[in-house]
């Protein structure tokens, strides 16, 4: 392997996810673009209910000034329990974002996933679809504002968040806009398939080890889609993975951990109600249904959301279910955090002075402000 792995990736069929998170490593100190106060715009903490879930979110809401009813945006994160900005690596993306948004006009609602942070709720026994309904949430808060113009608010979804703004707008006329932000577009299990695979090359993994990840992946998911109840799927997920421990490719292995450990911690995570959806989830079916504009990027070197494998399909499907308003975007030397980078390897993302891509930033701003006249 080339590089040192510094980060786990939380394996869905063993060995690729749209969630991941960092191992101690040491993140680059400096973040150019991290904004700092006095912003000139107004930045209110707020908090709205999601009353068919009985929770309470909590957020950010920026706003160009503090009178007027202007446009609006409501982030939703990517996989795993995160925080309004999005913190991940050392880096706020959604701060980035929010902070750019509103100094080009647009109001901007960031909040912390249910069960985060200062949002009730549980995080663990929730799924996109959940989610979803949070989204919903945001924007029927958003549409009690006086602020807020209510015909104007849309969504801004990140990876998985890409999955939940299209599962949102297939069911609510009042989002007026949907933007994917290396959001999948291909049936989850073929984008986790083919996200670690590219992952294993880009780290050094030889092709006898990536045949075998394969080999891996295309048994567990045998067993998941043929394991009646969660008790069946954890012994027989277990059953088959205990004797491959031994020859699974260390330079996929957290630094520290067994391969033991490793794969009793994935199938624990795998048989929880957030893969339970989502290893299945065709975000085709969520898209065709979408009516509102559309925008939806990806870096070409977005190991992690592969572009040419996703976007099209987000595309197809827009376009089958007639919408023709879709605009699709691959933005070369970007990664899955829109970060311009060499090989695009998650191992590089901490160290990566930049946050968010400020060509990405723009081609958002000038989409929505002509979504939005």
């Amino acid at each position: 392997m080339n590089k040192k792995i510094t980060l786990a990736v939380f394996l869905v069929l063993i060995v690729g996810c749209i969630v991941y998170m960092l191992l101690p490593e040491k993140a680059v100190a400096k973040k150019r673009q991290e904004p700092m106060p006095p912003y000139p715009y107004y930045s209110e903490s707020v908090t709205f209910q999601n009353s068919g879930a009985g929770i309470s979110l909590s957020g950010t809401l920026t706003l160009p000034a503090k009178k007027g009813s202007f446009p609006a945006v409501v982030l939703i994160t990517g996989s795993g329990a995160q925080d309004r900005n999005e913190t991940i690596f050392g880096h706020k993306p959604f701060l980035i974002i929010a902070d750019y948004l509103t100094r080009h006009g647009f109001a901007v609602l960031r909040y912390d996933d249910r069960g985060t942070n200062k949002s009730t709720g549980r995080f663990a026994t929730a799924t996109s679809l959940d989610f979803a309904t949070d989204a919903e949430s945001a924007i029927a808060y958003l549409q009690s504002r006086k602020d807020i113009n209510p015909n104007k608010i849309g969504l801004a979804g990140h990876s998985e968040g890409g999955l939940v703004a299209a599962i949102a707008a297939s069911q609510s006329r009042d989002i007026q806009f949907v933007i994917s932000l290396a959001g999948p577009g291909a049936i989850s299990y073929e984008v986790i398939s083919l996200q670690m695979e590219l992952i294993a090359r880009a780290g050094g993994v030889d092709k006898a080890g990536i045949a075998f990840i394969n080999k891996i992946n295309s048994d567990a998911l045998e067993i998941l889609k043929n394991s009646p109840d969660t008790a069946v799927l954890r012994r027989n997920l277990t059953a088959y993975m205990q004797p491959k421990a031994k020859n699974y490719p260390r330079q996929m292995l957290p630094p520290g951990q067994t391969a033991e450990q490793f794969f009793k911690d994935q199938i624990h995570f795998m048989c929880g109600p957030w893969y339970q959806f989502l290893y299945n989830a065709d975000p085709a079916k969520y898209f065709q249904k979408v009516t509102c504009p559309v925008l939806a990027l990806n870096g070409s070197k977005d190991l992690q959301v592969d572009a040419q494998q996703n976007l099209p399909a987000i595309s197809k499907a827009l376009k089958e279910g007639g919408n023709l308003n879709v605009t699709v975007k691959e933005l070369q030397n970007l990664n899955h955090l829109f970060q311009e980078s060499k090989s695009g390897h998650p191992s590089e993302y901490a160290g990566i002075e930049e946050t968010f891509s400020p060509k990405a930033l723009a081609i958002m701003s000038d989409w929505l402000t002509t979504q939005t006249r």
